[in-house]
């Protein structure tokens, strides 16, 4: 397909509308001599001349006519084809694609049924992989994104903030006893996630990073907190995954005084998509769901001691 095959076919059809380089210039909002260099340079390629002018009108020659008849239904039908996206634009339709890793695959579900009670008509597809998308090359619409967005050409937007909570069950703690500091989890079996690079997940404690030696990976969540529960050892949750199970003593918290800030919770788009309807009214709906779960303010650094 030639690249040039538009090139100078709007200002001459305009052209061919108004009888008249001025008032086609003015319509297309440019100058009279950009509209006049346009329509000599299609001329040039088609190699025929398209319009007779003289000092009073401006009228197309026999080839003119045949090449504006065709060319006027192309305009329309371009104009026509943008117009029908017009609706994505300022409405959510259709399917919105999104891409969520494992460990804030439960965080989703409020946001999604938010979005559908203000947008009935809009359907959804969900992707739960801890695979990070490549925005720009994958028809995803947006991806939730749990640590640093990493490509800065992303747009993101900032749904929450966590906390990293060490717990254990009390089956566990019963057996071992419960650690009264850090270095006490040496002496007992910890649980690790791996992370979507492959390594395992750094602890955070209010006290710094600490290295954990893990008898237990695994790279999957749900399954971590499937191990924790069951008593195999001690291991750190995101806030919104240990607190249900805290709530109902199905989980124990250790080293209560060391929780710490965890990574922020964002939803990400491709520049290109954020134009979309349905990628807007994502964002909004996902901010308002996540404010409401993320009611506990990030836990105030420890001072370290005056000496």
């Amino acid at each position: 397909m030639d690249l040039e095959l538009f090139r100078g076919v709007v200002p001459f059809v305009a052209v061919a509308e108004d009888r008249s380089f001025r008032r086609a210039a003015a319509r297309l909002g440019v100058s009279p001599a950009a509209v006049s260099k346009a329509v000599k340079a299609l001329e040039e390629r088609v190699g025929l001349s398209l319009f007779v002018r003289n000092a009073r009108s401006v009228l197309l020659t026999r080839e003119g006519e045949l090449l504006f008849a065709r060319c006027q239904e192309a305009v329309v039908a371009v104009g026509g084809a943008r117009e029908a996206l017009e609706p994505a634009r300022s409405m959510p339709t259709g399917e919105l694609v999104v891409s969520v890793p494992f460990v804030a695959s439960s965080l989703l579900a409020p946001g999604l049924a938010l979005l559908h009670s203000r947008y009935p008509h809009l359907g959804f597809r969900v992707l739960v992989t801890d695979r990070l998308s490549k925005m720009a090359e994958e028809s995803v619409d947006v991806a939730v994104r749990v640590g640093p967005v990493g490509e800065s050409t992303l747009v993101a937007r900032r749904l929450r903030r966590t906390r990293l909570v060490t717990v254990a069950s009390p089956a566990y703690l019963a057996r071992r006893g419960m650690p009264a500091r850090v270095s006490d989890l040496e002496r007992h079996d910890c649980l690790g996630l791996i992370a979507p690079n492959g390594r395992p997940r750094q602890w955070l404690f209010a006290s710094g990073p600490r290295v954990v030696k893990a008898a237990l990976l695994v790279d999957y969540g749900p399954s971590l907190v499937d191990t924790a529960v069951a008593g195999l050892g001690v291991t750190q949750l995101f806030d919104y995954m240990a607190d249900p199970l805290l709530a109902d003593g199905r989980l124990t918290a250790v080293l209560p005084s060391e929780v710490a800030d965890g990574p922020d919770v964002h939803a990400v788009c491709a520049p290109g998509r954020r134009a979309a309807a349905r990628v807007r009214a994502a964002f909004e709906a996902f901010a308002d769901a996540f404010a409401t779960l993320d009611a506990t303010p990030p836990t105030p650094r420890r001072k370290s001691a005056k000496r």
